[in-house]
């Protein structure tokens, strides 16, 4: 039997942000359907980015979608022929991702309640889905990423940059939510990341475009031995 990483400390919000991502999730599926915003084959640079992920973790066990939101990213992944499965605090968010994408296995889980085996993944995707957590809990849910993989895997994430921490009271649709968007330098990013024992492989810092703000992907990987 693997051992279980500790246990991660529960963000004082996180009912709150659950609550929020309940009550936009129809809002945010039709966006994402008439708009085309969340595909990411209409932005080469993070389809790049996702190619490289999957050709890295093809044959290396199964991948986790971490904040999967309603799958579309689990979905494309799994067309690229990956064993990969998408979990998601929300469960308005995972009923849209089962019924939009019934080929893929989805379940109802915070990033900081996963019990995840050491060593069982070969890969994991935090994709613009880390941002609502506190900074002292980020970096425990990135250890925990890092324990699960196996030894050669890599860790795939995206998040918001800028300084400081952004409360949004309105989203998709002009609905009432409560989160924080907990933006991060680049470098202090990436130190969290490497932190964790995890190499950095590559990072892309994006520019801010439309009502988007910039944003950084960063690609790493566990070592091997």
């Amino acid at each position: 039997m693997h051992a279980h990483a500790p246990r991660i400390d529960r963000p004082a919000d996180l009912d709150a942000v659950r609550e929020s991502y309940d009550k936009v999730a129809d809002n945010y599926v039709h966006l994402l359907q008439t708009t085309g915003m969340g595909d990411i084959r209409r932005h080469p640079w993070l389809k790049a980015a996702m190619d490289v992920f999957a050709d890295a973790v093809a044959d290396s066990g199964p991948v986790l979608d971490v904040g999967c939101g309603p799958g579309q990213v689990t979905a494309y992944l799994a067309e690229r022929g990956l064993d990969v499965s998408g979990v998601d605090l929300s469960p308005g968010m995972i009923e849209n991702a089962r019924r939009l994408h019934p080929q893929c296995r989805f379940s109802v889980s915070s990033a900081t309640d996963l019990a995840l085996d050491e060593g069982s993944l070969g890969g994991v995707l935090g994709w613009w889905s880390l941002f609502n957590l506190p900074r002292a809990v980020l970096p425990q849910v990135v250890a925990l990423f890092a324990s699960a993989l196996k030894p050669g895997g890599h860790f795939l994430t995206g998040t918001h940059v800028g300084e400081g921490d952004r409360v949004r009271t309105e989203a998709y649709g002009s609905e009432g939510v409560r989160w924080t968007t907990h933006r991060w330098r680049p470098e202090e990013f990436v130190a969290v990341i490497e932190g964790a024992g995890l190499k950095v492989v590559a990072d892309l810092r994006l520019p801010g475009e439309g009502q988007t703000g910039p944003g950084v992907v960063v690609m790493a990987k566990k070592p091997e031995g």
